[in-house]
Order: structure tokens, then sequence, then C-alpha cells
């Protein structure tokens, strides 16, 4: 059994949810989990294993997630470690690998830390959700790339089978 970290940056609580179901599917395997907000991390020291999940807000991952990687880079290198995006460009066949999505190819270029464990998911569009000024960029991107623009649409993008697949890589790391 191993103790494993799972931290979220999450904006709207959709990469916290892909966190909470992950945890599900690892405890059913008997490992111990615990999740955390960016913000606040336990000491990383307490854990076998750690995984991140962020989202992209934007077109970026979030500023604080670049700070707490370069302020924790030793620890992630020294132990299984991993990462996961979350994005709406995601949705797509052709940018919902780590090698294909552009965001995860940022996220590369951008970290010092390089982890051999990487997954991309896709989002949640949920135009209700979000503020008036977010609704109309994410549906003017959404116009612009052929996805949904109803303002009413709710509409979950994640292929949970592909999540159950990196839980069992996140044991198996």
């Amino acid at each position: 059994m191993s103790h494993i970290l799972l931290i979220h940056s999450s904006v709207h609580g959709y990469t916290q949810k892909i966190c909470e179901y992950l945890k599900g599917k690892l405890e059913a395997q008997q490992q111990h989990v615990t999740i955390a907000p960016l913000s606040e991390v336990p000491e990383l020291a307490k854990f076998d294993k750690v995984f991140i999940g962020a989202s992209i807000r934007h077109g970026k991952h979030r500023p604080a997630l670049y700070q707490f990687i370069e302020d924790h880079r030793k620890e992630l290198e020294s132990i299984p470690s991993g990462f996961f995006s979350v994005s709406l460009v995601a949705r797509k066949p052709l940018k919902n690998t780590p090698q294909t999505n552009m965001y995860m190819q940022q996220f590369l270029s951008q970290s010092v830390w390089q982890p051999k464990l990487l997954q991309v998911f896709g989002g949640n569009l949920d135009y209700q959700g979000y503020g008036a000024m977010d609704r109309n960029i994410i549906r003017f991107i959404m116009w612009i790339t052929k996805g949904p623009t109803d303002p009413n649409t709710k509409v979950e993008f994640t292929d949970w089978q592909k999540v159950d697949e990196f839980a069992q890589q996140m044991i198996e790391a």
C-alpha cells in the first residue's frame, strides 16, 4: 500500500472532481490517498508518491503551479510522481494525448520538473457556472473550434476509462 498525494490546481473545481474520482479508484486498490489544493499542500516527505492535476485557464496553467514545482522540484524528482492536465481542448481526438496536447507541451517546455507519468483529460463545459466575461470568451473559443456554444450547455468531455487507466499507472509507478 502506498501513501499517495493528489494535488489539484483547479479554478472551477473540475480538476478536484477528477482527483476525487482517482481517490476512489486508488482506495479501491488498497492505496491510502490524500487530496490537497495547490494552496494547502502538506509536507511531501510524508508520501510515497505525488501526482499533480492542473486545469487550463485562459490558455495557461496557473503561475502558482510553476512556483510550487520550482519550490519542490527535488522532492518531486526523488519519488514516483506524475502530472495530468485538464482542458476543453483535450475533448478533441487529435489533442487528447500528452504528445499532441499543446497545453501539455507548453507545460513541459516551461516546467523545471519533467515527470515520466503524464496524461491529458478533457474538461467540463458549464456555461452557467462561469461569470459573464468567461462565458463569452469560452463561447467565442468554442465557436472558433466548432464546439458547443449554446449558453445552457453543461457537458463533461472527460474519458473516464482513460482516468481509470491513469489510476492503474499511478499504482504501478
